[in-house]
């Protein structure tokens, strides 16, 4: 089954009349266990670790476990690679650089190869992108994923939550997709992205699907910008209570970000006005 784990708890009903708990788990694909487990939040100081590899990273992406484990205690905390590897991971962050590969997604998640290497970006809807980062909280933490238009650095959609199952990258992809559609459509190989659920829109708007080489981040390098600015001039700069007040937040940023904030690379226009321009 496809549907995200939140989703399929969210179906089961304690108070059924005929069916138990446990039965209803199983016709879900569902452990019980799953069900009942309630996770537990971060400690202080591991929101701390948190913060300070967040920034690092959008810093220094070609930093692994080991030299971010250095970077650490030469701040003075005593942590090891075991944690910092443990939050990376609950980031959902990589280091920047090629990669063996010793393992694959399962073989219904679809690879399909980089499309992009030497082609020149002449308009807009020629190249969409998508990718997820993490955004901070006071008192923990959310993902972020947005649709960008490589041409114009516009953002099509973007979307919260709470974990980094592939149904909001999938919404977010929708959303895009509802009012323009792209000849190229460029992801990383994370499994939200090779998973069937979230390639089927694209497939069947007959949109080719480029993926980036394992561990090449910067494949994908106009939605690392765009992520290095949404960090910089909005979240580094608040200190967002909950998701309500980062959603809120996010949500005067993006306008700012789409129709008045002008680019060098634009020659000083906004993405707004150079995608909509040619249409």
């Amino acid at each position: 089954m496809s549907c995200s784990l939140e989703r399929r708890r969210s179906w089961i009903n304690p108070h059924h009349q005929q069916l138990s708990v446990r039965r209803q788990c199983r016709l879900l694909g569902l452990a019980p266990a799953s069900y009942y487990y309630v996770p537990q939040p971060e400690s202080a100081q591991n929101l701390r670790y948190l913060r300070m590899l967040d920034e690092e990273y959008t810093r220094h992406p070609f930093y692994g476990v080991r030299k971010m484990t250095v970077w650490m205690q030469q701040q003075g905390h005593g942590v090891g690679p075991k944690r910092v590897r443990r939050l990376l991971r609950a980031m959902g962050l990589m280091a920047v650089y090629a990669k063996p590969r010793l393992s694959l997604n399962p073989l219904y998640h679809r690879r399909f190869p980089y499309l992009l290497k030497g082609v020149t970006i002449v308009r807009p809807n020629q190249v969409w992108s998508t990718d997820i980062t993490y955004i901070r909280l006071r008192g923990g933490f959310v993902y972020l994923a947005a649709v960008l238009d490589w041409y114009s650095r516009y953002v099509l959609a973007w979307e919260l939550s709470i974990s980094l199952e592939a149904d909001f990258c999938v919404a977010v992809l929708e959303r895009a997709l509802a009012a323009q559609r792209p000849e190229i459509f460029n992801t990383d190989q994370g499994v939200q992205f090779t998973s069937a659920t979230f390639q089927a829109p694209l497939l069947a708007a007959q949109v080719r699907l480029s993926m980036d080489g394992r561990g090449r981040a910067f494949d994908n390098i106009f939605v690392e910008r765009l992520w290095r600015s949404v960090k910089y001039e909005e979240v580094y700069l608040k200190d967002y209570r909950d998701v309500a007040e980062a959603r809120h937040s996010l949500a005067q940023y993006f306008p700012f970000y789409n129709e008045r904030r002008i680019h060098q690379a634009l020659d000083y226009r906004t993405p707004k006005s150079v995608h909509f321009a040619a249409q």
